[in-house]
């Protein structure tokens, strides 16, 4: 009777494993197939969703066809993967922010941006000025506009001319082509925006400025009006995720040992103060801009990028992240779950 229980144990533990071993098969893993097929529900099931609405604050911006909707994935081997409106070229807008923090982390290092800048999240909106009072170092984050304003000015060039050429050179290299700087978008934001000039004045005021403010503000204008499509976006955000070296050109971007950092901030205050429920959600690094876009990053995998124009109160978008997160689960690609 003993051996009888002994051996209908022993049955039942292979059965079990064998059981594991079938869901771990089971698991979608990141086939060409797969990742084509969760990006294609994704982009059906959410073709139709509402909700949110065009930022009106900046006039170009509302008048986007807020219908368009397209997803990029990029691995970290150089394939391309398009679904919808990948080519519509909008408003980089703060997605922009991720790209010239590399460029000051570069110039700079890490430790710098770190003194300098301020990496902490604030945990309020990416225009506050209550976020810079409440700091008593007067620190902020490159991702949110006062920091970001701060982190233009931290980039090493003897002059505006020089400044702008190493922005537009960097922005090239990580989307592997030249963007164009939309010149409606950036005459409309140049006339409206008040608000960011105030702020880097106050910034300056504490020294926590490090050139000057309106050349500064001038440029971080300017390069939130980069004109970019959802291809260029998976492409850039692919670049962070293959440890800096652009997937597709093969050309290396930036030093390995700052993606990390650029992906910790996008982590912590990637989609502003809504950053805790989008990681809650997703586990990933993310950073959206108000000019419908949004990229996601899983390191040394893959990066997603979409763009539906329509955003939350949070200045998200509302059809990209519902995008993102349905991808993330279907292709298990959370960093925060140990059984991906």
């Amino acid at each position: 009777m003993k051996s009888m229980y002994t051996v209908i144990c022993a049955l039942i533990c292979l059965l079990l494993q064998a059981g594991s071993l079938m869901a771990q098969k089971a698991k979608p893993g990141l086939t060409e197939a797969n990742i084509r097929a969760a990006m294609n529900e994704a982009y059906d099931k959410f073709k139709n969703a509402s909700g949110g609405a065009n930022a009106n604050y900046i006039p170009y911006l509302a008048d986007v066809d807020p219908k368009l909707y397209g997803i990029v994935v990029c691995t970290a081997d150089g394939k391309v993967f398009e679904v919808g409106d990948t080519k519509y070229e909008f408003g980089i807008e703060s997605i922009s922010k991720v790209f010239v923090l590399a460029l000051a982390m570069q110039d700079n290092g890490q430790k710098a941006i770190e003194d300098s800048i301020g990496v902490n999240a604030t945990g309020m909106p990416f225009n506050s000025v209550l976020a810079v009072e409440l700091e008593p170092a007067r620190a902020v984050n490159p991702l949110v506009n006062a920091g970001a304003m701060a982190t233009n000015s931290f980039v090493k060039a003897p002059n505006k001319t020089a400044k702008w050429a190493k922005i537009d050179d960097i922005f090239a290299k990580f989307a592997g082509r030249r963007l164009p700087v939309i010149d409606k978008l950036y005459q409309s934001e140049t006339a409206t925006n008040q608000h960011n000039r105030a702020i880097a004045w106050l910034l300056y005021s504490y020294g926590r400025f490090y050139d000057d403010v309106d050349m500064s503000v001038d440029l971080y204008t300017k390069a939130c009006s980069y004109g970019t499509n959802a291809k260029d976006l998976a492409v850039m955000a692919g670049t962070l995720a293959n440890n800096g070296i652009n997937p597709v050109t093969k050309e290396k971007v930036i030093n390995p040992d700052f993606c990390p950092k650029i992906l910790a901030n996008m982590m912590t205050e990637g989609l502003y103060d809504s950053t805790g429920d989008w990681v809650y959600h997703t586990g990933l690094p993310g950073k959206s801009g108000v000019g419908g876009g949004i990229i996601a990053v899983v390191p040394g995998k893959l990066a997603i990028a979409v763009f539906a124009p329509p955003l939350d109160k949070a200045g998200n978008s509302v059809k990209g992240q519902l995008a993102v997160k349905y991808m993330v689960d279907k292709l298990g690609l959370n960093l925060l779950d140990g059984r991906n």
